[in-house]
Formats: structure tokens, C-alpha cells, sequence
């Protein structure tokens, strides 16, 4: 824990690879998680909507879900700073009209389970 789900539009020129590390550092670095329990991954959409406009859309939507216990101040932190992370991840087209935003989810520590074999 924690898992963090990248949902990005197709028309954003990211390398969502590089953007998952940098979030993962970021997350490390707020020393509220093990580096080695962090995972991440990315949607990519090429099918999508925003909104209902002939404009130029796009979005960024990242999900952070933590264990519970966390108090509101430290949950809004983890967001800002992973919404800072993805902000400063790139060049962000000027033709585009994008949204980046950051949703937190707490998952209830009494009943997540979870193993860990290394070899």
C-alpha cells in the first residue's frame, strides 16, 4: 500500500512510465509509505469525453488509495504533492485544455490482506 491508478487522456504527449516514478518518489519522499509498497500503473484513453464542447480537451486523473488511519491534513499533502508531481511533469500542450486532478481513497486496514514473496 499505497496504489495509484494514472487514468490519462491519449491526446497528452506524457510517458507515463516516467510520470509513475516520479509520483512513486514523491510518495517515498513523504515518508509515509515503504518505497518497496508502492504501486503504481496507467490507463491510457483514447476513447474518452470531457464535457459536452467541440474544444480541445484532456485530462489527468490520478487515484491514491491508502490504508485507513491517516488524518485529513496528511491525506490532503499526499494529494497536493502528487497533484505538484503531475503538474511539473511536462509540457503541457497550449492547444489543450487539460485538467489534472487528484482523488484519494482510503481502504480499511482491518481487511486489506496481502502477501509478499522475494526470491
Amino acid at each position: 500500500m499505497p496504489h495509484l491508478t494514472l487514468e490519462y487522456t491519449g491526446n497528452l504527449p506524457l510517458v507515463a512510465k516516467d510520470l509513475l516514478l516520479a509520483i512513486n518518489k514523491t510518495l517515498a519522499e513523504s515518508g509515509h509509505f515503504q518505497e518497496a509498497d508502492i504501486k503504481s500503473r496507467a490507463l491510457r484513453f483514447d476513447d474518452f469525453a470531457v464535457g459536452i464542447a467541440p474544444d480541445a480537451r484532456a485530462f489527468v486523473h490520478a487515484k491514491l488509495v491508502i490504508l485507513t488511519g491517516r488524518s485529513t491534513e496528511v491525506k490532503r499533502q499526499l494529494a497536493e504533492a502528487v497533484l505538484a508531481t503531475i503538474q511539473n511533469a511536462g509540457n503541457w500542450p497550449a492547444d489543450l485544455d487539460v485538467q489534472l486532478c487528484v482523488e484519494m481513497q482510503e481502504l480499511e486496514r482491518e481487511t486489506y490482506a496481502k502477501t509478499h514473496f522475494q526470491s
